[in-house]
């Protein structure tokens, strides 16, 4: 196992972060208490925290190799670090921003004066429109149809399909739900998910789903069950019966890939791609940018805007009328 993978095993497992070996450069600043605060303590997030170590720690080793002391690495170091950074404009774009938010650690705890990354301007890099490619409302409406659901395990997953295309949520937040998170307010059904973030929020569940939930729901006493336990199961090989088990998000993302190979729809589609059809559809439809915002849970509306490909369809409709 190399350094990266002891750190981020312990640091999940709330050990001793110390016990890691740090960069030298590090250890000579005397610099072990900003390091542990930074990776174990701010960053709380696990995907970041491995993809900032990797980039603090490559940047890192580089400047060792220049045998450049941590207090004298200046914005030049670090914008000739870049120069000749071999990564794409968004792994560039992440890894500066890992940079400064580290030396602004070591700043705050009195190990540099000045963040040498704070003045370096990353190269231009902006996004139109997402990459995640779009299923049509056709094809969503041939996929849900195509399952069979005369077994748990075919409800379990024609419902796990239309919460992902009536909420927009993302597969993990699917995955997290628990009974609990099935709420009845008197007069309809809500889903509660935490999203990325550490963000709440309930959304109502429309008739067609409800039906969906509640059919695969009663292949279980899910009514008696303790309020913790998973919302989505796992099932028992090709039996198609359920398990006590979670679902996992891998697991989602590969039922759905599943279904859309059984449905004979294109193999590229991913779960994602229901929210860039119900957020495009939602836009199409007038609805308002910050309430389809709110429902994707997007903290920003620009991000929003990457789901909204009305962009791409009127972009063909232009091209198309060329008299050339």
């Amino acid at each position: 196992m190399d350094d990266d993978a002891k750190m981020i095993t312990i640091l999940n497992g709330h050990r001793d972060f110390a016990r890691v070996d740090l960069p030298s450069s590090i250890r000579d600043a005397g610099a072990a208490f900003a390091w542990d605060e930074f990776f174990a303590g701010v960053i709380r997030n696990h995907h970041t925290r491995t993809a900032y170590l990797q980039a603090v720690r490559k940047f890192l080793a580089w400047v060792e190799e220049t045998e450049t002391p941590l207090e004298r690495i200046s914005p030049g170091m670090v914008g000739a670090y870049f120069n000749q950074h071999p990564g794409s404009l968004p792994t560039k774009k992440l890894h500066l921003a890992a940079l400064r938010a580290f030396f602004d650690v070591l700043v705050q705890r009195h190990v540099l004066i000045l963040n040498p990354a704070a003045t370096v301007r990353g190269e231009r890099y902006a996004v139109i429109e997402g990459k995640t490619p779009e299923i049509s409302r056709d094809q969503a409406r041939d996929l849900l149809t195509s399952i069979d659901t005369t077994t748990p395990i075919g409800r379990r997953d024609k419902a796990i399909i239309a919460t992902l295309i009536y909420t927009a949520a993302r597969a993990g937040a699917i995955a997290n739900l628990r009974l609990r998170d099935f709420v009845w307010d008197g007069s309809q059904y809500a889903l509660r998910f935490l999203e990325k973030g550490g963000k709440s929020r309930a959304i109502p569940i429309r008739h067609d789903l409800q039906g969906y939930l509640l059919d695969y729901l009663n292949s279980f006493e899910w009514q008696t069950e303790k309020s913790e336990t998973v919302l989505f199961r796992s099932g028992q090989g090709r039996t198609g019966q359920l398990t006590q088990r979670p679902l996992r998000n891998i697991d989602i993302c590969r039922m759905v890939k599943r279904r859309l190979r059984d449905a004979g729809l294109p193999p590229h589609l991913s779960p994602h791609s229901f929210r860039v059809a119900t957020v495009t559809d939602l836009l199409n439809q007038g609805i308002a940018l910050e309430d389809v915002q709110y429902l994707a849970g997007h903290a920003d509306p620009r991000t929003t805007r990457l789901y909204d490909r009305r962009q791409k369809q009127v972009t063909r409709n232009t091209v198309e009328r060329i008299s050339i």
